[in-house]
């Protein structure tokens, strides 16, 4: 059975990787009806590639942005992805992936996620799992079943609509799936369907970074803070032990203090802070 979709991937300084996922996404047993892929003001030769192979195929296409100076946390991939959104010319997809730039998958990728929608009809956002390679073994990136990486995000389109788009800003990656799950649509992840990430995730801003950023991220969603604290608990006898449980903490209360922008969907926030408590009660939600 043939699926209509269309496949944008924002990228910033890629040329490493670049190649690899343009080549997974050529190899596809179903190719996407359009390929668009977003330079975001690269410094290096990710616009050659870019163009290299949209001059071989006329279904994938560049389009490049100006360099703003700085890697913008959060808000500037989903600025790039709409840059490449606003252009689409296939307009009857059913689809929608939106792809990092430093992944590899085998050919039949795509057509394996679709077999999971066609047995799902309430399946709203699906994707594989990630696993990065290290000291010659394959490790997997810890992901809840419930949750799609943001690199990897594949939206069946009558969901794409009830969403209304996308958050521009941090934990872009939980707030569509909060609110898909509010809508009554399903979220998953597909563990048997692994995709390579050359670069895994958080090393562009240090363990450190990356965590402060996630705890910040979870402000800026409206995690509720007795959720937040519970959170940091949990994750104590994780790597990095203690350490990163405070980063977390600290990076959702450095929100609160330079008063980030948070979303401002009320009705989101209080359905997600509705599931955290009924999580801590240990009652029943939609994740568990």
């Amino acid at each position: 059975m043939s699926t209509r979709y269309v496949v944008i991937t924002p990228v910033r300084d890629e040329e490493a990787y670049l190649r690899l996922t343009i080549e997974s996404i050529i190899g596809q047993t179903l190719r996407p009806a359009e390929y668009i892929v977003v330079n975001d003001g690269s410094k290096d030769r990710t616009a050659d590639i870019i163009e290299e192979y949209a001059a071989k195929h006329p279904w994938i296409r560049g389009v490049h942005r100006k360099d703003r100076g700085f890697r913008k946390t959060g808000g500037g991939i989903i600025e790039a992805f709409y840059a490449g959104f606003d252009v689409l010319q296939c307009n009857d997809w059913e689809f929608m992936a939106k792809l990092d730039g430093d992944l590899s998958f085998e050919s039949d990728y795509f057509n394996r996620c679709f077999d999971h929608f066609r047995r799902e009809s309430r399946l709203g956002i699906g994707g594989g799992a990630l696993y990065y390679i290290k000291n010659g073994r394959r490790v997997l990136e810890e992901c809840p079943r419930f949750h799609v990486r943001g690199g990897l995000k594949l939206y069946r389109r009558t969901c794409w609509n009830d969403l209304g788009g996308l958050w521009v800003g941090p934990s872009t990656d939980t707030v569509d799936e909060v609110k898909a799950q509010m809508l009554g649509w399903n979220t998953r992840s597909f563990p048997e369907l692994l995709v390579q990430h050359h670069r895994p995730t958080g090393t562009a801003y240090g363990m450190w970074g990356s965590m402060v950023k996630n705890g910040c991220g979870d402000y800026v969603c409206g995690y509720h803070p007795l959720f937040e604290v519970a959170k940091c608990v949990y994750r104590l006898p994780s790597k990095p032990y203690v350490i990163g449980s405070v980063a977390h903490l600290y990076g959702f209360a450095r929100g609160y203090l330079k008063q980030v922008p948070r979303v401002q969907d009320q009705e989101m926030v209080r359905f997600l802070r509705q599931q955290q408590l009924r999580r801590l009660w240990g009652r029943e939600t939609i994740w568990r």
